[in-house]
């Protein structure tokens, strides 16, 4: 009996983080700022390592947690290497001063719809 209700609750919560995911991607895909899709992959990232994990206790096999560390390593590497990039082209923006100008016309434009 227990057995049924572990299955249940572990098949609950992958459904559960699967939704989470797709909604992640979402946000991945329409974020505003680019700072919003980096931690949009990176929270995709480690909701997969989650979702690997379930499905290892589900299915008992000793292997996948292997899977999950070696995803947990990656996913880091490519956050790293966004986060890199990121800062590259802000720091880029920020030499040619478009950087402050954005700034001050979000800022203006805030207060107009206020």
């Amino acid at each position: 009996m227990y057995e049924k209700v572990y299955h249940v609750f572990l098949l609950t919560g992958m459904i559960v983080v699967a939704v989470l995911i797709v909604l992640c991607l979402l946000r991945a895909i329409l974020g505003p700022k680019l700072a919003d899709r980096v931690v949009a992959v990176n929270m995709i990232g480690t909701m997969t390592i989650v979702e690997i994990a379930m499905f290892a206790l589900y299915l008992r096999e000793n292997y996948l947690y292997d899977v999950c560390l070696i995803y947990a390593m990656i996913s880091f590497l490519a956050v790293v290497i966004l986060t890199k990039i990121y800062g590259g082209a802000y720091q880029e923006r920020k030499l040619k001063g478009t950087v402050f100008l954005q700034v001050e016309e979000e800022e203006e434009e805030e207060e107009e719809e206020l």
